[in-house]
């Protein structure tokens, strides 16, 4: 039997492409899911499977009481995401973190997506960006990874409008390759989190002179060539590679991920001058990842300035940092409120193309556009959340037309949500910027419980 409603397209299945089918499909509207992989790979992908995660395996803070990140982690779960279904199903201890097994999380957002009787998955390459008459709505979630293709198509209709920078990816080792003799379990401050015991990473202590022969070799390190035409494109500051960071300073990395603050070395009475920590990156324990250690290194170059450090002599690594190049619109001028490409409104964008930065704000931007989309198809408005909510305040930031001549890619932060008025500081008042963004979030989702306890 034929539904009554057309379907709506979603172009990538990564987390912001998955999550739009998922709200489109359980709103009851039928989706067309198109991914290329495995038909074309990208320059990070390993699988052909949904929402897989390339750079790190964590979601970052949980805590929806005085976090920015954990608070839109509150409001997706509200809203039946399915990454965070997914994720909650799939931790691992990382502290205060949410972080998941790579492998159990994709493998269930795959099956989930597969087996809902109203998405139907394509593979293979949409090469350019779809007429009205091809799809009459679409959703373009391809991600930093766009290809070379569609990325020009984007091109011809946005102008200059594209804007590019590079990101880079952490390396993994083989748990039992670590020397505990020398490392360490511990989280920072000890803090435990959902599942987490309080010793949550690996810690990899440094004194001053093992720290400074580290800097040295990294920043002499040689590094990944780059193209002709890449040469101009930026780095995103949220995503350094390592070996950039220490040329910013010597001490910008112990200011950064290497920063030696609330942890105790029990195998040494010194104090850690440096701290490198490594982060468990599957259900098993088997693999962990090194926090902050993004590299453009050559391969080579990285197993051996990475063995430099103490714990890590004889690492084995099931995977090596890399990096790739990261696309997203200049969204404040080239999109609406509902993510419509203005010039072509049957086209949304979600996901980390629109500028947002990092997984969890680009699964929210999906959990949107499909919410937009799945309203536009039933012939309703759906208005964006309040800017004083956390999805509400990163789509304010990416469709505001004012930061259009310095717009870049943001993690959300409290900074992005309008000033709370009275004059509290640190703790309480973020807080209050929680307590404020749960309430007019409920009545977002449900107008009906405006006055409802809360």
């Amino acid at each position: 039997m034929s539904h009554p409603l057309p379907p709506v397209h979603v172009i990538g299945a990564g987390l912001a492409g998955s999550e739009a089918s998922w709200q489109l499909a359980q709103a009851a509207v039928p989706v067309v899911l198109h991914e290329m992989r495995p038909v074309k790979g990208t320059e990070a992908h390993q699988t052909s499977s949904c929402a897989e995660l390339v750079c790190s395996n964590s979601f970052r803070s949980d805590d929806s009481e005085t976090n920015a990140v954990g608070l839109l982690h509150d409001e997706m779960r509200r809203c039946d995401s399915l990454i965070l279904s997914c994720a909650d199903a799939h931790q691992v201890p990382a502290g205060g973190a949410l972080a998941v097994d790579r492998h159990g999380f994709s493998a269930a957002v795959t099956h989930a997506l597969h087996t809902h009787p109203l998405i139907t998955i394509q593979r293979g390459e949409i090469l350019a960006l779809p007429d009205r008459t091809e799809m009459d709505s679409v959703i373009i979630a391809t991600g930093p990874l766009t290809s070379d293709a569609l990325s020009a198509s984007i091109r011809s209709v946005t102008g200059e409008e594209s804007l590019a920078f590079f990101d880079a990816i952490a390396p993994i080792v083989h748990r039992e390759s670590i020397d505990m003799s020398k490392a360490w379990m511990q989280s920072r401050y000890d803090k435990t989190g959902p599942g987490g015991t309080g010793s949550d990473y690996i810690n990899c202590a440094m004194d001053k002179d093992q720290y400074e022969a580290f800097v040295r070799e990294l920043s002499a390190a040689p590094r990944t060539d780059f193209k002709e035409w890449e040469k101009n494109t930026p780095y995103f500051n949220g995503c350094l590679p390592i070996e950039v960071m220490a040329e910013r300073g010597a001490e910008t990395l112990r200011y950064g991920p290497m920063k030696p603050v609330g942890l105790t070395n029990p195998h040494s009475a010194q104090r850690p001058y440096a701290v490198v920590q490594l982060r468990q990156d599957n259900a098993l324990g088997t693999l962990y990842n090194l926090v902050g250690f993004q590299t453009k290194m050559k391969y080579a170059d990285q197993q051996r300035v990475f063995r430099m450090i103490p714990g890590l002599e004889n690492a084995e690594f099931a995977r090596l940092g890399g990096l790739h190049r990261n696309t997203f619109l200049n969204s404040p001028r080239l999109l609406d409120g509902e993510l419509r490409l203005t010039a072509r409104p049957h086209l949304r964008f979600a996901g980390q193309i629109t500028g947002v930065e990092g997984y969890i704000e680009s699964a929210a931007m999906g959990l949107l556009a499909g919410r937009f989309a799945a309203a536009e198809r039933k012939g309703c408005t759906l208005l964006p959340p309040p800017a004083t909510t956390a999805m509400g305040a990163l789509i304010a930031h990416i469709t505001g037309a004012a930061l259009a001549e310095t717009f870049q890619p943001m993690n959300v932060n409290f900074g992005l949500f309008p000033p709370i008025s009275e004059g509290r500081g640190g703790r309480d008042r973020k807080l209050l910027y929680t307590q404020r963004a749960k309430k007019d979030f409920r009545v977002w989702i449900n107008p009906d419980d405006r006055d409802a306890p809360h």
